[in-house]
């Protein structure tokens, strides 16, 4: 090495390794290179050979340096020509457009028509990444242009490495404050859940979840609304081998199916308007834990194909990605749902089914299990009670408790709670009387309590009340759900939810509802 070698060495290795910033450095040993060859851009690249995707990770002009990560996927013939290529470590490529491994990148950076100089950045025998210098347009490179940057293999290398590493570390900072924010949430919302009933009413159920909880197996969990099908699925997890893992809750029937994409399988930065920043979807954040997909019946046909490929290839593709990332999840779903109907009606994949329906676990309702009452009664006082930071926790009195077994809990578990926290609002003493439950008694059946004209609002539920405001409205509207004239318009809400809590509430619409004109 020349006493001229020597000197362009030390001084661009010093810049090389100036800092982790990457591009930083990339754009100081532009600037100094520059006077000594036609150089007017660099790069660093990384190439999966796994994937046949070449990766942008920094690159600078005269101007300035960036980081990046831009993805090129390789045509197989360029992935064969790079194996070919392997042994030669700095090549000359006299139009990057030309050539079948540059042209991919050359067109994401605008330098097709420019010449360039790739160099496999290789130490201890392992290629660790590439470097590529292109031209100013008008002068070509030639032996001593390539025996300078040769002399840069090692610094380039060791560069490379060190900010990538950096880099990833900085990845996993965001990533561990960003599931400790999201998993806190979920603690908050879930503590103070426990399986009450496991050694009575829904002793059969928990034998089941003892069974199945140290597989990976998927689970289906069926049963009416309110039954507690969530926590079922949380007590799955937290009997497995993946307890110490996340626990990810998704209602596949809230999430809108213009988001369903984004919100399940997460997306890249700039994959579309206001995609400022990566995200990372649901499915993603499961991984070494558990899915929940509560009211999987809700899903839509396309959502439905993706999901099958989740369960089959243990895979996904962000919105926008270029390349699919692997998930290690195990999967819970769960719905109040005939998924049989839905199939026979073509509603609901038969594969995705057969593949959900590996273990199916059926949650009986509360008036069938009646026995647990009792218990559940009384772990509600006390979780309500925390809640309402009460200093003397109320019991119920025997004829309360004669009451609540007698009723017929048509919202099971989840009517139960609303009753005990309502008591408690009403009920500031220690005893809690729950004579509404009383009142509800006196209808022959849950058909007969529907909206009346005698009946006064003081003696309706909230849904009963709602009910009777939607068969109104839809009344005035001669049974229209949506348009100008529609009974969704004048409520303000969408025609979907609008008919959504129609079949909740049990009111007729479409072809059903011949009760209407004009339906």
């Amino acid at each position: 090495m020349t006493t001229d070698e020597k000197e362009f060495f030390r001084e661009a290795t010093l810049r090389i390794c100036s800092s982790l910033e990457i591009e930083k450095a990339l754009w100081q040993s532009l600037m100094y290179i520059r006077d000594f060859m036609p150089a007017q851009q660099m790069s660093f690249h990384v190439y999966h050979r796994d994937l046949g995707i070449v990766e942008t990770v920094a690159h600078a002009t005269i101007d300035a340096g960036e980081a990046m990560s831009i993805k090129s996927p390789l045509s197989s013939k360029a992935r064969k020509q790079v194996e070919i290529q392997r042994s030669i470590r700095v090549r000359v490529i006299d139009r990057l457009g030309d050539d079948p491994v540059t042209s991919p990148v050359a067109g994401r950076l605008g330098a097709l028509d420019l010449s360039g100089v790739v160099m496999d950045l290789v130490l201890e025998k392992k290629l660790l990444g590439v470097l590529s210098v292109f031209n100013n347009g008008r002068e070509k490179f030639n032996s001593d242009h390539v025996r300078l940057l040769s002399l840069l293999n090692e610094p380039c290398a060791v560069a490379l490495t060190n900010s990538m590493r950096y880099r990833e570390l900085m990845t996993l900072r965001d990533l561990l404050a960003d599931d400790n924010r999201y998993l806190q949430d979920e603690l908050r919302r879930m503590s103070g859940e426990e399986v009450v009933g496991a050694d009575f009413g829904l002793k059969g159920v928990m034998e089941m979840v003892r069974q199945v909880a140290p597989l990976d197996s998927p689970v289906l969990l069926l049963g009416e609304t309110g039954t507690g099908k969530e926590v079922i699925a949380g007590a799955i997890h937290k009997s497995s081998p993946r307890k110490d893992g996340p626990f990810i809750k998704v209602n596949c029937g809230a999430i809108p199916e213009t988001l369903m994409d984004s919100e399940l399988f997460g997306y890249e930065k700039g994959a579309f308007t206001g995609a400022v920043v990566q995200q990372r979807g649901r499915i993603e954040r499961a991984h070494g834990g558990t899915l929940f997909l509560d009211e999987i019946g809700e899903l839509s046909a396309e959502a439905q194909v993706r999901l099958l490929r989740v369960l089959q290839e243990k895979e996904i593709d962000r919105v926008g990605g270029s390349y699919p990332i692997k998930v290690d999840i195990r999967i819970i779903a769960a719905t109040h749902r005939d998924l049989e109907e839905m199939m026979a009606l073509r509603k609901f994949r038969h594969d995705l089914y057969f593949r959900l329906r590996v273990f199916p676990i059926v949650i009986p309702p509360l008036r069938e299990r009646k026995i647990d009452i009792p218990a559940l009664v009384q772990h509600f006082i006390l979780k309500k009670s925390r809640e309402m930071k009460r200093l003397v926790v109320p019991s119920p009195t025997p004829d309360a408790i004669d009451r609540l077994m007698a009723y017929h809990w048509p919202g099971n578990v989840r009517e139960l709670e609303n009753v005990v926290e309502r008591s408690l609002i009403l009920n500031t003493g220690d005893r809690l009387f729950f004579n509404e439950i009383g009142a509800r008694l006196m209808g022959k059946s849950p058909e007969s309590r529907l909206p009346q004209s005698a009946e006064t609002d003081e003696s309706m539920t909230l849904d009963e009340m709602v009910s009777r405001h939607i068969r109104r409205v839809l009344d005035r509207c001669g049974g229209r759900v949506e348009g100008d004239h529609g009974a969704a318009r004048l409520l303000g809400v969408h025609p979907s939810t609008l008919r959504k809590r129609m079949a909740k509430l049990g009111i007729p619409f479409g072809r059903k509802a011949k009760i209407y004109r004009g339906s």
